[in-house]
């Protein structure tokens, strides 16, 4: 299997090593990853100006690029600049979670997304911004459930979440409502800084992803790029002359 890492935390991201050893077990692994933090760039790409991208050797024996632009172009630098074909993207682990709508604005699942458009499968993968190391104890608990339902050949792309410290197990969810919101305090000279806000409301619904990794479950949701409201586009089309 060939594997092509990405994160939207930077080449300096502390897990990043860790996955790529997990990754190396399951198939030949490539890092193209951003120079810097790119955390809530959504799945924004750079059609105006060029941006570096630098081969390094952080990782022995694993091919590395640092690419100073967003998660996505990472992706389509690595598909379409290196013109290399990957059976599997892994895109984190973040240093955060990425549930509800607030993976909308995520630059990990974004990079997930655009590895789907450009015809790879996708992993997403994210856990909370104290420690890493329960989601690293659970990544082969994970592979081999996706693997026992053979999910990649239902779905294209999956978005993991995994709590901290405690795991009380495995769910398949749904995306839940929103997660964080921000305010905009005023700090002088006509700037203004976001400040995120938690507004997540606990329904106790363990199908959907929120609720579920913030009870302790690993979350495993299946996603698509589609935005079309098919139901709805179905009822229309029948209108159609």
């Amino acid at each position: 299997m060939r594997i092509l890492i990405t994160n939207d935390d930077s080449i300096s991201a502390p897990v990043l090593p860790h996955l790529i050893e997990w990754a190396k077990k399951l198939g030949e692994v490539t890092v193209v990853v951003p120079k810097f933090e790119q955390s809530g760039k959504s799945h924004s790409i750079e059609l105006h100006k060029p941006f570096e991208v630098l081969a390094c050797d952080r990782f022995p024996g694993v091919r590395t690029y640092t690419v100073d632009s967003s998660p996505a172009d990472c992706v389509r630098y690595a598909v379409l600049g290196l013109h290399e074909k990957f059976d599997l993207v892994i895109s984190g682990i973040n240093k955060g979670f990425n549930i509800g709508t607030d993976i909308l604005y995520s630059g990990t699942v974004s990079a997930a997304f655009e590895a789907v458009c450009l015809g790879c499968k996708a992993l997403a993968l994210s856990t909370g911004f104290e420690e890493f190391q329960t989601a690293l104890a659970h990544l082969d608990e994970v592979w081999e459930r996706m693997g026992q339902h053979d999910l990649f050949s239902k779905n294209d792309i999956y978005n993991v979440n995994f709590p901290e410290h405690e795991v009380k197990g495995i769910r398949f969810t749904r995306q839940g409502g929103p997660f964080y919101s921000d305010e905009f305090p005023s700090i002088g000279d006509n700037l203004v800084r976001p400040t995120g806000i938690c507004i997540y409301k606990d329904a106790h619904d363990y199908s959907v992803d929120t609720d579920a990794v913030l009870h302790g479950y690993i979350s495993i949701s299946p996603l698509i790029p589609q935005r079309t409201n098919m139901p709805l586009f179905r009822e229309l089309s029948a209108l159609n002359p």
